[in-house]
């Protein structure tokens, strides 16, 4: 008999190894990696998929005082919610400022080329918790298959354990699996990229 099971994605984690990994990260693309979670004996109930939507507004750049305006679009979040048993759960994107994109900075006068701009995620993890802590109270699956590499979902991972529901941990090729994170799930699960 099949285990039922729900399937939980960090986007930003996932994105950042997809992207190293060289292959391009759009909804079709992370449905196969959804999917490709699911072993043979498992039955998905539902995909999540914790991101931000990208950052719009305005900031002053740090040399020139110019103004730069951030017109990202939210479409291809719209379209991944469309998918078949998926979620997605939005946390905030805030902007923290412009940063040097290498140190020392470099000679000679400093341009607004230097620098690049630095963005923060709000709001993910402690929308990941919330929903290990419902699956953990309803029992409506019996394992979690957890896509992150953010310890603070640790304390969620306990609850879910203690509960009686199991943790699997996904790794992926050449990036293991936080040791900390693995100490408080029940397997990893090796997990090679699909095909693109």
């Amino acid at each position: 008999m099949s285990k039922k099971v729900a399937v939980l994605i960090d986007g930003g984690h996932t994105r950042v190894l997809a992207k190293s990994a060289g292959y391009t990260y759009n909804p079709d693309y992370i449905e196969k990696i959804a999917k490709a979670c699911i072993a043979a004996d498992e039955e998905p109930l539902r995909f999540l998929y914790y991101d931000c939507a990208p950052y719009v507004g305005n900031a002053v750049l740090p040399v020139s005082g110019s103004q730069k305006q951030f017109n990202g679009s939210d479409v291809w979040l719209k379209e991944l919610a469309a998918k078949d048993l998926f979620a997605i759960r939005l946390g905030v994107l805030k902007f923290r400022g412009f940063i040097p994109k290498q140190i020392p900075v470099g000679a000679g006068a400093l341009t607004d080329n230097h620098f690049k701009p630095s963005f923060e995620q709000k709001g993910v993890d402690m929308r990941i918790g919330l929903d290990i802590a419902t699956y953990s109270a309803n029992r409506s699956v019996e394992r979690l298959i957890l896509l992150s590499g953010d310890t603070d979902c640790i304390p969620a991972m306990k609850h879910a354990r203690i509960s009686g529901l199991q943790v699997a941990l996904v790794s992926f090729p050449n990036r293991a699996a936080s040791q900390e994170m693995l100490g408080h799930s029940d397997i990893e699960r090796h997990m090679a990229w699909p095909a693109q």
